[in-house]
């Protein structure tokens, strides 16, 4: 019994070690690091195995199209033009009436969360699902 404790202790600590070297190396390398160079301003599915790609390089913005065989540059857009259009894409924030009232009675203004992450357009990325909720309620809500 003891024996089996102490394998187990020494299974953790192996895979903890192992764990904390790649994370290592993985940073070394600049794996998963948010402020590196390039950026994936958008993405966009168009098949099973397509996507559409809006990368910014610096200060260069290109749109490249990747299916699992190769990827290929579609075009090189002006970087103002597509802050312009993420600024009208990001949700303006709503009046929305407190819980039990404010003693004005004017509503409170909550803000949607928008996502710029590496999970952004994706099923797991959480500004997606949150403005999802949001319409559901906003089209559920009793109007008296």
């Amino acid at each position: 019994m003891t024996w089996m404790i102490i394998r187990l202790l020494l299974s953790l600590a192996f895979v903890a070690a192992v764990l904390w070297f790649a994370a290592r190396v993985a940073r070394q390398r600049g794996l998963g690091s948010a402020n590196g160079l390039i950026e994936v301003v958008a993405r966009q599915r168009m098949g099973r195995s397509s996507t559409v790609n809006v990368v910014r390089i610096a200060d260069v913005v290109l749109v490249v199209g990747a299916t699992e065989e190769q990827v290929t540059l579609l075009a090189e857009v002006d970087a103002d033009a597509v802050e312009s259009a993420l600024q009208e894409l990001r949700p303006q924030p709503r009046a929305v009436p407190a819980a039990g009232g404010t003693s004005t009675g004017a509503p409170t203004t909550v803000a949607a969360r928008s996502s710029t992450g590496v999970l952004a357009g994706s099923v797991l990325d959480r500004g997606a699902w949150g403005s999802l909720v949001n319409q559901l309620r906003d089209r559920t809500v009793r109007r008296s």
